[in-house]
């Protein structure tokens, strides 16, 4: 039952996130954003919207950073990568172990982090594993979560 509730949960803040993502989506296709070359550093405010999106919007803390002995997410571990706290209902063959680390965007380029969020297809052009939620977030987004990552430590111990 306590699995079923997890699960529940999980899929609630997945879906909630992606309603999110929509939304902030449409709204910044309304405007008309400035153009940065590829080769610019990110602007202070993309990096904080990054961190909006990560955080507030596909929250992903929830899976990507370890949680304590009491479940409580490890906020000194923020996005290092976690085992997987929730299972499937029904066997799922293809189902993730674990949540790769993602603070410093350590082991993925901007190019395949952006393929990631945009298609929801690993560096190798394979569909990401369930429990991951298969974004479609529009390019900005995308930038503005990479750039966020990007900006947080990448040295840190392994868990």
């Amino acid at each position: 039952m306590e699995a079923i509730r997890r699960l529940g949960f999980c899929l609630l803040i997945l879906l909630a996130g992606g309603a999110g993502a929509l939304s902030l989506s449409s709204r910044e296709s309304q405007s008309a954003p400035a153009q940065k070359s590829p080769a610019a550093a990110p602007q202070q405010g993309e990096v904080d919207r990054g961190h909006y999106l990560v955080d507030n919007v596909a929250m992903c803390s929830e899976c990507h950073t370890p949680r304590n002995g009491n479940g409580e997410i490890d906020t000194t571990r923020y996005l290092q990568g976690a085992p997987i706290w929730i299972t499937p209902v029904h066997p799922t063959p293809n189902w993730g172990n674990r949540a790769p680390a993602l603070s410093g965007l350590e082991g993925f380029t901007e190019d395949q982090a952006e393929t990631v969020l945009e298609k929801g297809m690993d560096p190798n052009g394979i569909p990401i594993q369930p429990p991951m939620h298969i974004y479609h977030m529009n390019h900005s987004d995308a930038q503005a979560i990479v750039a966020y990552l990007k900006s947080l430590p990448s040295s840190f111990p392994r868990h």
